[in-house]
């Protein structure tokens, strides 16, 4: 099959969306499928082959992202011919999705949509001089009603479909969680990272990877380490990452007396950096309650790194008691109680991690892979016999 995908966000722009382009763009190579991505231009993007860029404007109060001029995107997709595609794939609610199902409807092609976000627990962050209820009423009858604009919808975990379904979202919901690829997770230098970042091999280190945004929760993971910090005064926490939270937590921090336990170290290189990132902590922490599935949690567990983490929405479907994780209440004091006995004893939570690198093996982009491309067969008039599905 030959899949065209459109996006309003992809590299260098990190995020879990980006991501799990990736891994399904690559996890149907290797099936033998190509696909087509369009997304926004970025300052020094580099080009790549099957990516499409397209011009666009810096979103205020968002300046990683970029909002694609809506003609550029238009000729980007009209560029292609539709006889060259068997099915549409939108992965952002936004000027992608309009586009997509346009061009889509004009062609009589197939188009599905994954629905990675809970917009409805974020417009609040980013427009804070609107009454949240509202925000939150659009966001669900905007998803509802481009939901239903779709062949079939595809959700990153139980709890978001469930969302979806509560919506009113009358068209199928497909629970496809994003796939790890396992080979970008195999070796690790965790004491180079330490070393490079001034942590001394004895320091006890939490760390964080993802997004430095409103809604992942972190002010609650500097009070974490605030209480971590009365029984272990050399506690590190590693935040990776960037995004619009980051001044006012570099604020907390200096008003929580926090700066020589902290380390905020950016954006990291993903296939070096990165999982030396995740192998230089003891534990990985994570306390959003509006992730839709927390990749994250399973990069770290396929590290042998053990997670502490709220079970909240889509988390709930990978964080299971023992299998390379421990669930923590969701108060500072209880979240603190059930890290600490890991961060002060090394070898518990090597054990602990050692168990998450063997369930994070059922995660794997060949699963996630087939069962997409399952999907996508079953979407098609005739398939078995249609002449234009074909491998690329």
């Amino acid at each position: 099959m030959r899949i065209l995908m459109v996006s309003d966000v992809y590299f260098p722009r990190v995020n879990g969306v980006s991501t799990s382009i990736q891994t399904l763009r690559q996890a149907l190579a290797v099936a033998g499928h190509s696909s087509v991505l369009v997304a926004p231009d970025y300052p020094a993007t580099v080009a790549e082959a099957g990516i499409v860029r397209v011009p666009g404007w810096p979103i205020p109060r968002d300046p990683e992202d970029r909002l694609m001029h809506p003609r550029a995107l238009a000729a980007a997709l009209d560029a292609h011919s539709p006889a060259d595609f068997d099915l549409v794939h939108i992965h952002t609610p936004f000027l992608a999705h309009r586009a997509g199902v346009r061009w889509a409807r004009r062609h009589g092609l197939p188009c599905v949509e994954t629905y990675h976000t809970l917009f409805e627990e974020y417009f609040h962050h980013y427009l804070p001089f609107l009454p949240k209820s509202w925000l939150a009423a659009a966001a669900r009858r905007i998803s509802r009603k481009e939901c239903d604009g779709v062949s079939a919808v595809i959700a990153p975990s139980s709890a978001m479909k469930n969302t979806l379904l509560a919506y009113g979202v009358s068209r199928p919901v497909h629970i496809i969680p994003t796939g790890l690829r396992l080979a970008d997770f195999d070796h690790c230098d965790g004491p180079a990272f330490r070393a490079r970042h001034g942590i001394a091999p004895e320091h006890p280190v939490m760390a964080y990877v993802g997004r430095v945004a409103f809604e992942k929760n972190l002010e609650f993971l500097l009070r974490v380490t605030e209480q971590v910090r009365h029984s272990l005064p050399d506690v590190r926490f590693v935040i990776a990452g960037e995004g619009p939270a980051r001044g006012a937590l570099e604020r907390a921090v200096a008003k929580r007396g926090l700066s020589g336990n902290v380390r905020f170290v950016g954006y990291l290189e993903r296939k070096t950096e990165l999982p030396a990132c995740y192998c230089a902590a003891d534990v990985f922490v994570f306390a959003s309650q509006t992730e839709t599935q927390g990749l994250v949690l399973l990069e770290a567990m396929a590290l042998g790194v053990p997670v502490v983490g709220l079970a909240e929405m889509g988390t709930r479907d990978v964080l299971q008691e023992g299998q390379g994780c421990r669930i923590a209440p969701d108060d500072v004091a209880g979240f603190a109680r059930v890290l600490l006995p890991l961060l002060a004893d090394r070898a518990a939570a090597q054990a602990l991690g050692a168990a998450g690198k063997a369930y994070a093996a059922n995660w794997s982009e060949a699963r996630m892979g087939e069962t997409i491309l399952a999907l996508y067969q079953s979407l098609q008039p005739e398939a078995a016999s249609r002449p234009r599905l074909r491998a690329a």
